[in-house]
């Protein structure tokens, strides 16, 4: 799934997120899928019996302001390009909202790239979340975005 997705946005010419290698070829990055399976907050949609797109949820990232409230917090959201415009990122996302409603929270938050063109800001803005504080990694420019349940 993250192969295809740095491939499409390579093939965009929109690198800054990612870079233009496949996650595969990067040790770092394949062992850090690997703990993200193990660490119990993996969700994986499947359509048509393939899986379609990753969910994880965990704890915030260091680089985060921390909540002042219990968070379920969306580590990483990555669709399959084979699956586009399908609702993978809007049902894994329903899923998030879903699990803090069961689990009494009322506050989702997701940090993303926000260099570019902001298509991936939008793209959480479109699915209910509202901007929250711009952050910085070194140079790669970032957004934490909420939502309240």
């Amino acid at each position: 799934m993250f192969d295809s997705a740095v491939a499409w946005l390579t093939a965009q010419g929109r690198t800054g997120q990612w870079g233009s290698e496949p996650f595969s070829t990067d040790p770092a990055r394949v062992a850090r899928v690997g703990e993200w399976a193990e660490s119990g907050g993996m969700r994986i949609a499947e359509l048509d019996g393939e899986p379609a797109g990753c969910l994880v949820l965990g704890p915030a990232l260091p680089y985060i302001t921390p909540a002042p409230e219990p968070e379920v917090y969306v580590r990483c959201l990555v669709v399959d390009r084979r699956f586009p415009g399908r609702g993978v990122g809007a049902a894994l996302l329903e899923r998030a909202r879903a699990e803090a409603a069961e689990q009494g929270i009322a506050l989702v938050r997701v940090d993303c790239y926000a260099g570019d063109d902001g298509r991936l800001v939008r793209y959480y803005e479109s699915q209910g979340f509202t901007s929250a504080e711009p952050f910085t990694v070194g140079e790669w420019p970032g957004r934490l975005l909420e939502m309240r349940l």
